[in-house]
């Protein structure tokens, strides 16, 4: 009778011993998840930061590369892909490199599709920044951002096809406000004071070829997703630079080849030298034009990769209001009745999928506490019992 009461409270002693470790344990993941919640918004605002203010810098000095004498849009192409290079010395000095479970993973497809993955995006990314070229050159600066908003409306299309991507009436009102907001600035092509007149002609070609650079830049964004969970399958930041540098090697290469195929680098030495800013600042503005859309295409793959292309998209169409106000006061576009309401029609529908995204964290917070509460009371149950 004495040794099963001494063996009763030594299992008593041990099971309490148990209980406390496993609250240190809990206490300790509760920790874990709190940091990691942190610095994933870190990497959100730096990712958006780079988004908003590489883009906002690229897009203004693109519009004045061809105000100030620039004619060549295989230059203009070259210089949105040529700024990969500045990353090479973070990618091959910083960057861990692939671990040796990376290597002999078997479940990793072979470098043919890796390397039919990147030459796919490079094309498409050279295609999307010519015709972006051509729509800067035929643009005002306020309306062919204008028209790039309805980049989220082919996204969130492509991602229905692509990633699972499900409608709701607010995603869909979104989507039927930025077309709007698109479709109203054909009607009115406008002049601004400081840049050259534009033809009706030429505005309509301008205004085709940003719908559809806007369209394969969001094909692009679904694209990207895809590929991360489908075929990369590495949640690596190496596994993001290398994505954007092969994408970039592939693009540039067919920038240039195009640049020097069309003629445009034998008038590139007078294009310099008539430019009205002058040589040096001819140069500064295309080396800044390679940088700024750099740093956003370092932030676009990073929100793509730690979120979604949609998401990635939502966060480019925030900039929406900052460009055509900047366009106003640098470059003294015309604010005029029909852009304020397709400006106002796409901060609507920038809203609306806000706040569906609202909503679905709303939905999964109050299902994560369910099922926490759920588990909790069994557990209780199983202690009684």
């Amino acid at each position: 009778m004495g040794k099963a009461r001494e063996v009763q409270l030594q299992i008593m002693d041990h099971e309490v011993k148990e209980e406390n470790s496993d609250k240190q344990d809990a206490g300790h993941q509760s920790t874990k998840p709190q940091i990691k919640g942190q610095i994933w918004w870190i990497k959100m605002g730096i990712y958006s930061f780079f988004v908003l203010s590489g883009q906002a810098v690229a897009t203004l000095l693109g519009r004045l590369y061809f105000d100030k004498g620039g004619n060549s849009k295989w230059m203009s192409t070259f210089v949105q892909l040529a700024g990969f290079p500045i990353l090479l010395p973070f990618y091959c000095t910083l960057l861990p490199k692939n671990s040796t479970t990376d290597s002999i993973d078997t479940d990793r497809p072979p470098a043919l599709t890796f390397a039919f993955l990147y030459v796919s995006l490079g094309i498409l990314l050279a295609g999307m920044c010519l015709l972006y070229s051509y729509g800067m050159s035929n643009l005002p600066v306020s309306t062919f951002y204008l028209i790039c908003a309805s980049q989220l409306g082919f996204n969130a299309l492509f991602s229905f096809f692509l990633n699972a991507q499900k409608f709701t009436f607010f995603i869909t009102n979104s989507l039927v406000l930025l077309t709007i907001s698109s479709a109203l600035l054909v009607f009115q092509p406008d002049d601004s004071s400081d840049s050259k007149k534009i033809s009706k002609g030429k505005y309509i070609i301008g205004f085709l070829c940003t719908l559809f650079a806007s369209a394969g830049y969001a094909l692009m964004l679904s694209l990207t997703q895809f590929a991360f969970k489908k075929i990369i399958k590495r949640n690596t930041m190496r596994a993001m630079m290398d994505l954007i540098i092969y994408q970039s090697i592939v693009a540039t290469c067919l920038a240039l080849a195009g640049l020097f195929a069309s003629g445009d680098w034998k008038v590139l030495k007078k294009e310099m030298e008539e430019y009205e800013l002058g040589k040096v600042s001819y140069l500064m503005t295309l080396i800044w034009i390679a940088s700024g859309w750099d740093v956003f295409n370092i932030g676009a793959v990073g929100l793509i990769f730690d979120v979604s292309s949609l998401f990635s998209n939502v966060i480019s169409t925030l900039g929406l209001p900052i460009v055509p106000v900047l366009a106003v006061v640098f470059f003294h576009d015309k604010m005029d009745g029909v852009k304020v309401v397709a400006m106002l029609l796409a901060i609507w529908g920038f809203v609306s999928f806000m706040y569906q995204h609202y909503l679905d964290d709303s939905k999964f917070k109050a299902e994560r506490e369910n099922a926490t509460q759920v588990s909790q009371a069994s557990t209780s149950e199983e202690v009684q019992i």
